[in-house]
């Protein structure tokens, strides 16, 4: 069967779906909307399935990234292909026709418009409630930024909020400071809201995972999306986390953003004015279900698909091994490691390109 066949016969049933698929994301499906640990990396509580999962099969890890549907989120999970996935859907529901979703005890109410107000105005309430980094009682975003080896400027796209509620599921484990920045979506609207938790003097909040995108309204679209820290130009480049991106701005004077994740980078949209894009991937260990590398992968994909769109696309990795105990080697890991000089030149990358060709 065709994806555009299996589609609707899965719309309404992709918890059942899941759970009969993925059996591992089965403590998410029963606290639907709720931070469960992720059932790929582990951790506390990293990973929920959206709200309205039984109709779009979508979750969220904060690590790992955003799976916008049910055949993206069994891809992750289970290490599928599209393909694999489609395949495994359409025998799913072929199967199981005329059986009733059982996947949980009670069945969630459905998404109300009200609890979209509310993430909206939680997220324009964090936003006014921050400063610039530059302000004076930013004092802890300079500290961590500085920590972490970046010494240009922060753009302006990056702001401090003073004081930040950090919850563990629905419990509240305290207040901290953050650095914040506004995600924005294909067309440059504002989407949600990325935090970097700290504490006073500048370090990562001692808690389970210090960075997190905040809940948006299910109106709002972060696939393509990114971190925009600042105007893009003719060629603009893009790396995964907000750091590393940095690193790269400071390394090579390039106009940068920041995709979030290996996800989001994989499915980013270049705005209509870039006619270049340069992807500094990060150098990821072979895993089961990315054997090249998560960011490796991400990467090729997505020059593989500017290039498909008329964009002219290149990536680079690190050079260098992975530090022997860490997962991966980013650019920032290169900044400070060799300094900006180990950053390739945009004439230097033109000669790479140019060989390959």
């Amino acid at each position: 069967m065709k994806a555009e066949e299996v589609r609707p016969m899965a719309r309404g049933r992709w918890g059942e779906i899941l759970a009969g698929l993925a059996p591992q994301l089965q403590p998410a499906l029963d606290r639907v909307g709720r931070h469960v640990p992720c059932p790929v990396h582990g951790g506390k509580d990293g990973y929920r399935v959206f709200k309205d999962v039984d109709a779009t099969g979508g979750s969220v890890c904060n690590t790992c990234g955003v799976f916008a549907d049910g055949f993206a989120t069994l891809m992750w999970a289970n290490g599928w292909d599209f393909s694999t996935a489609l395949k495994a859907v359409a025998e799913y529901l072929n199967a199981n026709s005329a059986r009733p979703a059982q996947h949980r005890a009670t069945r969630p109410e459905p998404v109300k418009s009200e609890d979209d107000e509310r993430l909206r105005q939680s997220l324009n309430q964090v936003w006014n409630e921050s400063v610039p980094i530059l302000d004076r009682d930013a004092e802890p975003a300079r500290l961590y930024l500085a920590r972490r080896g970046i010494s240009i400027p922060p753009p302006e796209a990056l702001r401090f909020h003073p004081s930040l509620a950090y919850y563990d599921g629905d419990k509240r484990i305290g207040e901290y400071p953050a650095i914040i920045a506004m995600v924005s979506g294909t067309q440059g609207n504002p989407v949600t809201i990325h935090r970097t938790y700290l504490t006073q003097d500048g370090k990562k909040a001692p808690v389970e995972s210090p960075k997190k995108l905040m809940s948006y309204p299910k109106d709002r679209k972060i696939i393509g999306g990114a971190i925009r820290l600042v105007d893009p130009g003719p060629v603009l480049a893009v790396a995964e986390g907000l750091e590393t991106a940095l690193a790269v701005m400071e390394g090579t004077g390039l106009p940068v953003w920041c995709a979030v994740n290996a996800y989001l980078l994989e499915h980013f949209e270049a705005p209509p004015e870039v006619r270049r894009v340069i992807v500094f991937a990060d150098k990821d260990r072979p895993t089961a279900q990315h054997p090249g590398g998560h960011g490796q992968e991400a990467a090729r994909r997505l020059v593989q698909r500017l290039w498909a769109n008329g964009i002219k696309a290149s990536a680079i990795v690190p050079a260098g091994e992975i530090p022997s105990g860490q997962k991966s080697l980013d650019w920032l890991d290169i900044l400070n490691r060799d300094g900006a000089q180990a950053f390739p030149s945009l004439q230097s990358i033109d000669a790479r390109v140019r060989k390959a060709a």
